[in-house]
């Protein structure tokens, strides 16, 4: 009885680290939310309600209660396309880039000659795609990258016309077949948005024991056994963080991103763009709740 007590005070005193250090380790993003996201967004929530006027005392912040919630949804003629175009944007990309991700992390994770060199091309995307490469719209890298896609559309899209009519001829459902053919015209924006999703599965993927694949090998399983039986319950967990950075990632630059910052800093209409911005934030967190709540009961955590 006494060493059952003393083996749960050492799990507890352990728990306890670990909860601990836990704490300090997310403490430097705990104080940077509360500090450079929290605050702002109490702010953009309190100019949401208000209309802010600029002069030589200052800035004036008067309420003026739902009044921008409502010329966003019922005034403004562009808020409501671009919101409903961004959101449908989102939830079309984030199946096909996580389904790209997983495939090209359990192809760049096998054995070949340039492997390396492979893996740093396509991470290269996500270099091209910072800000300071973005901003290079004069140099001969990115025009020819530019003139490359627009002339690879029209190809894009008689492969597709084809490609189509197969999988009608082959009884595949019409709503299928418009979702795969337009991922083809998304093809280079799904691989530019993926690099860091591989790195994820691909470190999720040299996790995984070589003892289970040689107990597979054993047994008779085959390759396309041994993932779904082992590789995809494995990295289940890393599918709901892709899911939840790709949403993220998503949502950063986008057109309703562009009208919010217009209507704020080029009309000077700081209430309404904030309107804006947290009926952006509220469907995005919505998107966010839904997404986790159902991956999450698929998620499959190995002790």
């Amino acid at each position: 009885m006494k060493s059952i007590l003393k083996l749960r005070r050492l799990k507890r005193s352990y728990a306890g680290k670990r909860a601990q250090w836990g704490f300090l380790y997310v403490l430097p993003w705990l104080l940077g939310f509360c500090l450079f996201f929290f605050v702002p967004l109490l702010s953009s929530i309190r100019f949401s309600f208000s209309s802010i006027t600029a002069n030589s005392e200052g800035i004036t912040v008067k309420y003026i209660g739902i009044k921008n919630y409502v010329e966003a949804l019922t005034v403004n003629t562009s808020f409501n396309r671009v919101l409903t175009e961004s959101i449908v944007n989102i939830l079309v990309n984030i199946p096909l880039i996580v389904i790209f991700s997983l495939f090209l992390a359990v192809l760049l994770n096998q054995k070949f000659i340039g492997r390396s060199a492979a893996r740093a091309i396509f991470f290269l995307p996500v270099i091209l795609a910072s800000g300071v490469i973005m901003n290079l719209d004069s140099t001969s890298l990115v025009q020819a990258i530019s003139d490359a896609s627009s002339g690879a559309k029209v190809v894009r899209s008689l492969q597709s016309f084809e490609l189509e009519k197969l999988m009608l001829q082959a009884g595949v459902s019409e709503w299928i077949v418009n979702y795969l053919t337009g991922s083809v015209d998304r093809i280079y924006q799904i691989v530019s948005q993926s690099g860091v999703q591989i790195l994820i599965f691909l470190a999720g993927i040299q996790t995984i024991s070589p003892q289970l694949y040689e107990a597979s090998r054993m047994e008779g399983a085959t390759g396309y056994e041994a993932f779904w039986k082992i590789t995809f319950p494995m990295v289940s967990p890393l599918i709901l963080v892709n899911v939840i950075y790709t949403i993220v990632d998503s949502v950063s630059t986008n057109e309703i991103t562009d009208l919010i910052l217009d209507t704020g800093f080029t009309a000077f209409n700081f209430g309404l763009s904030s309107a804006m911005a947290t009926i952006y934030f509220l469907a995005v967190a919505l998107i966010l709740l839904v997404s986790t709540y159902l991956i999450s009961r698929k998620v499959f955590y190995y002790d």
